[in-house]
């Protein structure tokens, strides 16, 4: 007798997951998410403002008062987002970097942002301890905002020196990241700004 599978291609077994095999790792997502993107451009609106608002303080003494019920609720609305901003950044995984960005570039890249959330964070936390220092009422939108250190007229000057020294520091660092993507953006177009853009940016591969 002939056998009836003879001649016949062999059927490969079906592919069963190995239960020891380790997970594969999710995704790595092209941009950052749309929060993340709106949270990012929202910021940076909002840093911009109060940056300008704290120069025309010290420059204008006749706008001085008005300046200042603008620049705190600012503060504190940075403060806010910065700390929803870092939560959002440390359970989300970031997009990659281009191709261009050496391994020095990217430490760096890192590290700036590292200091920029420090400097959002630390800055209006610095200011909000100064206007406690200095025993004046602290009320955004009719609510009183709770002292964090007692009042004391050599610690608001200490936190009045620091606050500044941030200040100039958040500007540096702030203009050094805007040049910086305007050198990956209109130089090596790279399409770094892709990750963090509102719209559909294209993306160089090479």
């Amino acid at each position: 007798m002939t056998d009836p599978t003879a001649g016949a291609e062999a059927v490969p077994e079906a592919q069963l997951p190995d239960p020891e095999a380790e997970p594969a790792e999710a995704p790595v997502p092209a941009r950052f998410s749309l929060f993340s993107r709106w949270l990012h451009w929202v910021m940076a609106v909002l840093i911009v403002a109060m940056l300008f608002v704290g120069a025309a303080m010290t420059a204008s003494l006749a706008d001085y008062r008005f300046l200042v019920s603008v620049h705190k609720p600012l503060g504190m609305a940075v403060l806010l987002l910065a700390v929803i901003r870092l939560v959002n950044r440390i359970t989300h995984r970031a997009p990659p970097h281009p191709r261009s960005m050496g391994p020095g570039e990217r430490r760096a890249a890192l590290a700036s942002e590292c200091l920029m959330y420090g400097l959002m964070v630390s800055q209006p936390l610095v200011g909000w301890a100064m206007v406690a220092a200095s025993d004046t009422p602290f009320v955004i939108g009719g609510v009183r905002v709770p002292s964090i250190v007692p009042a004391d007229p050599s610690l608001y000057s200490a936190l009045h020196t620091t606050h500044l020294v941030l200040g100039y520091a958040l500007f540096l660092l702030f203009t050094l990241h805007m040049l910086a993507v305007l050198f990956h953006t209109l130089v090596l177009r790279d399409g770094l700004l892709g990750r963090m853009a509102l719209w559909r940016a294209s993306r160089k591969t090479g």
